[in-house]
């Protein structure tokens, strides 16, 4: 039951600019109220996108329908700051996402996204603007991101992509679901929880 390895993850790609976005801009505070996690990729980026199409129809990148069926994020420096919410990568791999790309990210953020198996991987400011801009003239770009390698190649060219040693080796050996991992084991932590006064009553 815990999750299947993650060696690479390969797509087109969505570009969005901008240093500091927030976890209230990825998923706004008034969808936190549902039980689930049901449904919240509508919701995403939409206060952004409300603003954005305000000014011209579909200009902001998740409404461009050029970016439809996008499988890669890309992103800027601090991404997921703010408030700890689980929601706010819930509802960007719901959207479709498999892999986001920036120069940094929120550590909250981060660990919520390895939780879903959802790779958050860095790379310098010039190469994010690089692969920005081969994103925004061909929205149709195939971007392949190796895990193994630490590599992300499109368009024939190759950008090396950093990734911290306990998040790679959770991806590529399918431990990064720590409840499936606890539920594979549940015997184990049933015989734990017996031996626990707080739990067993004495």
């Amino acid at each position: 039951m815990a999750g299947s390895r993650i060696r690479e993850r390969s797509g087109t790609a969505v570009p969005l600019r901008g240093d500091n976005i927030d976890t209230d801009r990825i998923i706004p505070a008034r969808y936190l109220k549902a039980i689930t996690f049901e449904g919240l990729e509508a919701h995403l980026f939409e206060d952004d996108r409300q603003q954005a199409n305000a000014r011209a129809r579909d200009s902001h990148p998740l409404s461009n329908p050029a970016y439809a069926g996008a499988a890669i994020l890309l992103v800027d420096a601090n991404f997921g700051c703010g408030s700890s919410r689980e929601h706010a990568p819930q509802a960007i791999q719901r959207r479709g996402i498999r892999a986001i790309v920036g120069q940094s990210f929120s550590e909250i953020f981060f660990g919520n996204a390895v939780a879903l198996g959802l790779p958050c991987v860095t790379v310098p400011e010039a190469t994010a603007d690089a692969l920005m801009q081969i994103a925004e003239r061909n929205p149709r770009a195939l971007f392949a991101l190796d895990l193994e390698a630490l590599r992300l190649t499109v368009d024939g060219q190759s950008f090396e992509v950093a990734l911290s040693p306990a998040a790679r080796q959770s991806f590529l050996e399918g431990s990064w679901d720590a409840t499936g991992l606890l539920l594979d084991r549940f015997d184990e932590v049933r015989r734990v929880a017996e031996r626990l006064p707080y739990i067993a009553g004495f």
